[in-house]
């Protein structure tokens, strides 16, 4: 089949719909026999995914698609609205490689496999107090009355209603002026990383990630084949100035301006400024991980989030585990208006949204006003359960342990500087509680050692017995850091305490 106006250096890429082999692959073999033989050397402009398939008489989704390939191969590069470029893979070597197994995801964490509430876990809202009647008659409606058009294949961006729910919220509870049409539904908070650098990153490219951070989004990140560039948090957030001299060409930054992970910092306005300005200067992008926004207890991370972005150089990621329950696996993405068409390609071609009939019920929630009145007792609950577990863990340990209150719905135990964290934490965790060390969340930077205890799953009625359940892990062998390895933990194992939660 013939070209049009197809440039003489791109004649090579025709493709026969007459052949058996798909369209797609038929360009990706076109393409990298052109790079193999030189006629599109490194950092060639490839043309856009629309002109392309013009001048081929194929569709831009198949096109899209072979582009997508040859990218997770590390052979060329999508830069976004910047376009397509060959990449500078030397010929004859092989494309770098994305690690093909994760790491463990950290124990204790609300992203492990499914299993009972564990007393301390991170991430995991006060289910007890979750309205269970509610939510079931909200999904039985829409089940009963499940329509043939509901039926069917729907929009890759997620359920329009919902979209438009987000949006709504966000520009009363958060200041951020969005339509429904940046609001992008994902499986989660990892689901909207995963759409994010498969719109915007390439294998190679460098991104800052605060440090300490949060491990299944590097974990998540280095699947992708980005090179991250560990940051410094300090008392105002990411340092800003440090992250521009360690990599100032970074394509992107992945920061927590609400209520960092671990510290709890909010990010200032002077740092959110100094970031603003740095991404608009780089071409770069933020990824604003609104992670604790809604229980924040910082009265600077408002004025932040509201803070204008004239460059549009941000997008912001929400996450209703956090709000409802973890196992929704719902999230969404708000994208800049200039990268829309960047994410629905992408969307229609990796889905990662979740099923159609809880995006239904999460739209209702919100609209009917549930999701604001939840919001208002879990934060009256979060500070009673806050209150007394400190004032807990005050009266059984003493002040051989300082409790650090953070601004997020978790503390930290800071520990003597020759105390092995980690081997606290499992020493702990076979006593029945979901605790995390603080030290592994540091890639370059170390925290000290630290236990992190989420608070908003213990009961005040339970606080004093998990708390001295808590102390037989802490005291009952030594547990300095040895100069090699880690310590072992005890064996004498308790009967764990019994969980709050129905199973």
């Amino acid at each position: 089949m013939g070209s049009r106006m197809l440039e003489p250096r791109f004649a090579s890429l025709r493709v026969d719909p007459q052949k058996n082999r798909p369209l797609h692959k038929q360009l990706c073999d076109r393409i990298k026999q052109a790079i193999a033989s030189g006629s599109l050397p490194p950092g060639t402009q490839l043309p856009s995914s629309r002109s392309l398939a013009s001048q081929l008489f194929i569709s831009r989704a198949t096109v899209e698609l072979a582009y997508g390939i040859l990218a997770s191969e590390g052979l060329v590069i999508r830069r976004g609205a910047a376009g397509t470029r060959v990449g500078s893979c030397p010929l004859g070597q092989t494309p770098r490689q994305s690690p093909r197994l994760p790491r463990p995801l950290l124990p204790g964490l609300a992203s492990e496999a499914a299993q009972a509430p564990r007393l301390f876990q991170m991430g995991l809202p006060a289910l007890d107090a979750f309205p269970r009647k509610l939510w079931s008659r909200l999904a039985a409606s829409h089940a009963r009355s499940l329509s043939f058009s509901k039926m069917v294949y729907q929009g890759a961006s997620g359920y329009p209603p919902l979209r438009q729910a987000i949006a709504n919220r966000l520009t009363i509870s958060r200041g951020i002026s969005c339509s429904e049409t940046q609001v992008f539904i994902t499986a989660g908070f990892l689901g909207a990383l995963t759409l994010i650098g498969r719109t915007l990153l390439a294998a190679g490219d460098k991104m800052w990630v605060e440090d300490p951070g949060f491990p299944p989004a590097r974990h998540a990140l280095e699947l992708a084949g980005v090179d991250l560039v560990p940051v410094p948090v300090d008392g105002d957030g990411i340092d800003v100035s440090a992250g521009i001299a360690l990599a100032p060409a970074a394509r992107l930054a992945l920061v927590t301006p609400a209520a960092q992970f671990p510290l709890g910092i909010a990010l200032s306005a002077d740092r959110w400024s100094q970031l603003v300005s740095w991404a608009t200067a780089a071409k770069a992008w933020i990824v604003n991980d609104d992670y604790d926004g809604d229980f924040s207890q910082s009265d600077r991370s408002l004025p932040v989030l509201k803070h204008h972005d004239r460059a549009e150089r941000a997008l912001h990621v929400g996450s209703f585990s956090n709000l409802l329950f973890p196992g929704l696996r719902l999230g969404y993405l708000v994208a800049p208006i200039s990268l829309i068409g960047e994410f629905e390609s992408a969307s229609a071609l990796w889905p990662t949204q979740q099923s159609l009939l809880d995006q239904m019920v999460v739209s209702d929630f919100i609209t009917q006003g549930h999701l604001g009145r939840h919001l208002a007792r879990m934060r009256r609950l979060y500070s009673e359960r806050k209150l007394t577990l400190v004032e807990a863990l005050k009266n059984v340990l003493g002040d051989s342990i300082h409790v650090a209150e953070t601004g997020s719905t978790h503390l930290v135990l800071h520990l003597p500087a020759d105390t092995d964290d980690v081997a606290l934490a499992n020493r702990a965790r076979a006593l029945g509680l979901a605790i995390n060390a603080l030290s592994p969340m540091g890639l370059r930077t170390r925290t000290g050692p630290g236990l992190l205890l989420g608070f908003t799953n213990v009961p005040a009625d339970i606080a004093q017995e998990a708390t001295q359940r808590l102390k037989r892990a802490l005291f009952t062998s030594d547990v300095r850091r040895p100069p090699h390895g880690h310590a072992s933990p005890s064996n004498r194992i308790a009967t764990p305490i019994a969980s709050p939660y129905p199973t």
